[in-house]
C-alpha cells in the first residue's frame, strides 16, 4: 500500500497522540492457551498422535486482547470484565500485570469459568509446530443482570477521564446493546468514539460511532452470501450502517482489504498491507479495533483510522498465535510505505 507523504505526515501525527489517549475496553475477557508438544510416537490405544508437553502459555484473548493491543499501541487502557477464580482468569491477570494493565476495574467471580480457547500444537524437534485441535471451556450460565449494571456503572465512571470506549461481545453477556445504549447516553454530546465488535448480536447494537465486523459476520447478520458480489456487499454495507445508526461501517475482508461505509459517501476499499499469505489470523480483528478505536480517539477521521487499522492487521497476521502491534511497528510501517 502506497500513501501520499501528505498523507503520510497526517498518520504519524494521529500516531504520535496515541501515547495520550485513554481507552475503556468493556467487554468479555476470554484466555487464549497454548499448550505446545514435541511428536513422540503414535499410540497404541487409538490411531493419534502422543505429544510430550513441552510448554503451556495463557495469552490475553477476545476483549482482553483488544485491551493488550491498546497498550502496546501506547494508550492507557482501562479493561471492564469479568474473570473467574480459576487457572485462565489468574493467567489474564498476570498479563495484564506484566502489561501495565490495570485490573481495578475486572471483577473476579467466584464459580466463574474464565472463557478459556485452548490450542494444542505439536511438532517434531525443529519443526514448525502445528495446531492439532482446539478445545473451548465455556461458562454454563449467562452473568446475572446485576453483573452487568456494574460493570457498565464502572465504566460510566471512567468516561469523564477518557477518550474513546472499545466494547467487546463475544457471546459471553459480559454486556449488551441495552448496556452500551444507558453507557452511550451517559457520554451526552462529547464527541466520545464508542466502537462495537460483537460476533453474534451485531444488528442489536445502534447509534454507536462505529463496527467493524468482518465479511462473514456480516453475512451471518443478514443470513446472506457476499461470496465475490462486489455490489452485494455495497448494499448490505449500507444497509447495515443506516439500520444501525453509525457513522462509520469497517468490514474487514481477509486478503481482500478493507471496506469503509460512512454516510453520504461512497464505499471505499483499502488494500491489504502487506503480503496477502498470512501465517496466523487468531485474534487479527482484536488489533484492528483496538487500532481503529485509538486512531478516532486521537482524532484521526474514519479513513485515516481505517488505514493505520489495516496497518496493525497486515502487521499482526505475520505473526504466529494472539499477538500484539506496537506503537513502533505500526510507525514504521507508515513511514517505510
Amino acid at each position: 500500500m502506497t500513501i501520499l507523504s501528505s498523507d503520510r505526515t497526517a498518520l504519524l501525527t494521529v500516531v504520535e497522540r496515541f501515547p495520550r489517549q485513554r481507552v475503556i475496553m468493556l467487554g468479555d475477557l476470554v484466555a487464549d492457551e497454548s499448550v505446545y508438544g514435541e511428536i513422540v510416537r503414535v499410540s497404541r490405544e487409538a490411531p493419534v498422535l502422543i505429544l510430550k508437553q513441552r510448554e503451556k502459555q495463557i495469552v490475553p484473548g477476545g476483549g482482553a486482547n483488544s485491551a493488550a493491543n491498546l497498550a502496546a499501541l501506547g494508550a492507557q487502557v482501562f479493561p471492564v470484565g469479568v474473570v473467574g477464580e480459576d487457572e485462565s482468569g489468574e493467567g489474564l491477570l498476570q498479563c495484564f500485570h506484566e502489561r501495565d494493565i490495570t485490573t481495578r476495574h475486572i471483577v473476579r467471580l467466584r464459580g466463574y469459568l474464565t472463557p478459556t480457547k485452548m490450542r494444542v500444537l505439536g511438532g517434531l524437534s525443529h519443526w514448525q509446530r502445528q495446531q492439532i485441535v482446539r478445545i473451548d471451556r465455556e461458562p454454563s450460565e449467562p452473568l446475572a443482570a446485576k453483573v452487568r449494571t456494574g460493570l457498565t456503572k464502572a465504566a460510566a465512571g471512567l468516561l469523564s477521564s477518557s477518550t474513546g470506549v472499545l466494547v467487546a461481545d463475544y457471546g459471553y453477556s459480559t454486556t449488551n446493546a441495552r448496556e452500551v445504549e444507558s453507557l452511550r447516553r451517559r457520554v451526552g454530546r462529547r464527541a466520545l468514539p464508542i466502537t462495537i465488535d460483537s460476533r453474534y448480536d451485531l444488528l442489536t447494537y445502534k447509534n454507536l460511532t462505529a463496527a467493524t465486523p468482518n465479511e462473514p459476520e456480516v453475512e451471518a447478520a443478514f443470513s446472506q452470501t457476499i461470496g465475490n458480489d462486489l455490489e452485494h456487499l455495497h448494499t448490505l454495507g449500507r444497509k447495515f450502517l443506516h439500520r444501525q445508526g453509525l457513522k462509520a461501517l469497517l468490514v474487514t475482508r481477509g486478503r481482500d482489504g478493507m471496506a469503509l461505509f460512512e454516510p453520504r459517501r461512497p464505499p471505499r476499499h483499502i488494500p491489504i498491507f502487506g503480503s496477502d499469505h498470512a501465517v496466523d489470523v487468531t485474534g487479527a480483528g482484536d488489533t484492528v479495533i483496538a487500532a481503529f478505536t485509538l486512531a478516532l480517539a486521537a482524532g484521526a477521521d474514519f479513513l485515516q483510522a481505517a488505514v493505520i487499522a489495516n496497518y496493525a492487521g497486515g502487521i499482526v497476521v505475520m505473526k504466529r498465535g494472539t499477538a500484539t502491534v506496537s506503537l513502533d511497528e505500526i510507525t514504521e510501517a507508515i513511514r517505510n510505505s
